[in-house]
């Protein structure tokens, strides 16, 4: 398995020392700011019409310097990484300090937890076993109901490496697998024709995905969600209650209030939130948690 010094420092010839030299000179006079370096190798495979449709590998690297000073921020970014690269990006970012000589945030503290395995996921199962596994899950979706008239399915894997170097030599790494199976069926009766879809995922290898049990319920749920579908009636107009539960509904309270409450916006002091740090926000009984460190999800 690669390592971060075998993705980002063997191929451009650099070193931590150099390059923690490169940031400090980039960075010196800057409020904030950071270098950030990243590395994804990312499979995916879609079968659909009772065949594999797409199989597709692709890697890529770059990486982002940041400055910030005082409400100005610059941003320079490069897929190549090294020290030429890096030399240009900090001539790019220079004008937004020009002129001052802050002094650079202290570096975030590293987390003490590891909440997933680093090992790149690709690997963990032969290329034969996944194709295979699409196609059982294809023929268990279509004799589960005579109903189904459609299956699709997907499955994908990433594997992603960071390293973030701050001013003063400050280095964080962080090596983030995920895999991705999602099944959506079809289902047509007297000429109606619903869906429904359902997945599984996180920051694993493929060993739970590909297992029988796992893409079966999956594939129960998707099924179930089309035949409720089947039979649904339209909602009626007007204003009604909507109950969110844990999960993938967070999305829409992310866009309804998620954006106004991101540190940007209030430290500008242009949010709706801005200045009400320790003061409900919200209807009493109502509380909103984001919780980045459960095992295996995320983050």
């Amino acid at each position: 398995m690669f390592s971060a010094d075998d993705l980002f420092f063997a191929p451009s010839g650099l070193d931590r020392q150099r390059l923690a030299l490169l940031v400090e000179n980039a960075l010196g006079p800057a409020d904030d700011g950071e270098l950030f370096l990243e590395a994804v190798h990312g499979e995916s495979f879609v079968f659909d019409d009772g065949r594999l449709k797409k199989a597709s590998y692709e890697t890529s690297e770059g990486f982002g310097l940041r400055a910030v000073a005082g409400e100005a921020t610059g941003y320079a970014h490069s897929n190549e990484i090294s020290e030429a690269a890096l030399q240009r990006a900090s001539k790019a970012i220079a004008p937004v300090y020009a002129g001052q000589s802050g002094v650079v945030a202290e570096t975030p503290k590293a987390p003490n937890a590891s909440l997933y395995p680093a090992d790149n996921p690709i690997d963990s199962a032969p290329f034969d076993l996944k194709i295979e596994t699409l196609e059982a899950i294809d023929r268990y979706a279509r004799a589960a109901d005579p109903r189904v008239s459609q299956v699709s399915v997907s499955l994908t894997g990433e594997w992603q490496v960071v390293e973030i170097v701050r001013p003063g030599g400050g280095f964080v790494t962080d090596v983030r697998p995920l895999v991705r199976l999602n099944v959506a069926v079809v289902v047509e009766a007297a000429g109606r024709r619903e869906q429904g879809s359902s997945g599984r995922g996180g920051r694993q290898s493929y060993a739970g995905l590909l297992d029988a049990t796992l893409w079966q319920a999956q594939v129960d749920e998707a099924l179930r969600q089309a035949l409720v579908n089947l039979d649904s009636i339209a909602a009626p107009a007007g204003e009604t209650t909507v109950v969110l539960g844990p999960g993938w509904p967070g999305i829409l309270l992310h866009e309804a209030v998620g954006h106004g409450l991101e540190g940007d916006f209030n430290r500008k002091k242009t949010s709706a939130f801005a200045g009400l740090l320790g003061e409900r926000v919200a209807s009493p009984g109502v509380t909103v948690i984001d919780d980045g460190t459960i095992d295996a999800r995320r983050g």
